[in-house]
């Protein structure tokens, strides 16, 4: 059960955080900006004027399939080359391709045999994983290998992925000219430390948007929805991420895909009647927690307008859509929104586990 008491208890967090999870989470920027100074020492830059046959995105267990999802998502149906996503490295790889692969496990085999391959046929390779173990000796000397070097627990390295492959798309030409973006990814890395600010555990739960979305998620079946296919791409790292930390299960997906699922859309109408008693209704201890829909968006528009525009709504739903911190018009907001959802996802999720003690004291 949640102990609300403890999110508005700075001292009881550092407690019961003796493992430094929450300061792990809130590394985020710094973990984008040491990877962009690792790509470029990896030669990253030489990538330049390359125009791949296809752009390969590996998606092993973890945050590595989150990455690949959402950094596939970025590059949207107008990329001017295919994107392929595989959980390995597919066996038609050759000489005009290029690689994007993540791991925090050095002793993938399988990821290793990927890369071997790759490197083997002249594919070009961008892979961030630990410098020691099979993935790392694959790669050596034959692939842009990014260390990690901001160490953080299991599952909070997606911004280290997410750096690598942005920075790798932005030297193939595939994000556009930006010089705003660059080498430094500071825009990036800029807006996940104004998050980390914000969701800091001195921070009252009315001014911490990570330790409020925690106190909405708590007890409650997470449906975490997107409008738009970012967003959605976010949503199944949020999956993982309250899975990872809080033993939470969620189900992630497209609003539009979400809607298509009516049983879930009977139970949200049954949790929002005020009239609606569980006790009556047969519920007991074993049933699910009521269901709690989080409508999720990287790009302008409201996402309760957007899902009213496919002919469908739904009751009260909650609203992740960070146009005050990323204000509308920015360039790239898309993104900015994207990296700072998933930076909160997760602190939600660190919270909601140190509450429910699934994050045991080191």
């Amino acid at each position: 059960m949640l102990d609300d008491t403890v999110l508005a208890d700075p001292a009881a967090l550092a407690t019961l955080d003796s493992g430094g999870v929450l300061r792990s989470a809130a590394t985020a920027g710094a973990q984008v900006r040491s990877t962009a100074s690792a790509a470029e020492e990896a030669g990253i830059a030489q990538l330049e004027g390359t125009r791949p046959r296809a752009l390969v995105l590996v998606a092993r267990p973890g945050t590595s399939a989150s990455a690949a999802t959402i950094l596939a998502a970025l590059l949207g149906p107008a990329c001017p080359v295919p994107v392929v996503v595989s959980e390995l490295v597919p066996t038609w790889i050759g000489a005009l391709d290029v690689v994007v692969a993540h791991t925090c496990d050095g002793t993938d085999y399988e990821l290793a045999d990927s890369i071997d391959r790759a490197t083997r046929r002249g594919a070009e390779v961008v892979l961030t994983a630990p410098t020691e173990g099979p993935v790392a000796s694959a790669a050596a000397g034959r692939a842009r290998l990014i260390e990690p070097r901001v160490p953080v627990p299991p599952g909070l390295d997606l911004p280290r992925a997410l750096a690598a492959g942005i920075s790798a798309f932005a030297h193939l030409g595939l994000l556009g000219a930006d010089p705003g973006l660059g080498d430094e990814l500071g825009p990036v890395a800029d807006a996940l430390d104004a998050e980390a600010e914000r969701n800091q555990p001195g921070h009252e739960p009315f001014m911490n948007p990570a330790k409020s979305l925690a106190l909405r998620l708590a007890d409650r079946t997470p449906l975490l929805w997107g409008t738009d296919a970012l967003a959605a791409g976010v949503a199944a790292h949020g999956v993982r991420a309250l899975a990872t930390h809080a033993g939470i299960v969620a189900h992630g997906a497209s609003a539009a895909d979400g809607v298509t699922a009516t049983g879930l859309l009977r139970a949200l109408a049954g949790a929002a009647d005020v009239f609606h008693d569980p006790f009556a209704d047969g519920a007991d201890e074993a049933s699910a927690p009521p269901p709690r829909v989080v409508l999720m968006a990287t790009g302008e528009d409201d996402p309760v307008r957007e899902l009213r525009r496919t002919g469908r709504d739904l009751p009260n739903p909650d609203v992740m859509h960070p146009v005050e911190e990323v204000a509308r018009g920015t360039r790239h907001a898309a993104l900015l929104r994207a990296a700072l959802m998933a930076s909160r996802l997760d602190v939600a999720a660190v919270y909601l586990g140190l509450a429910t003690r699934t994050i045991t004291p080191a």
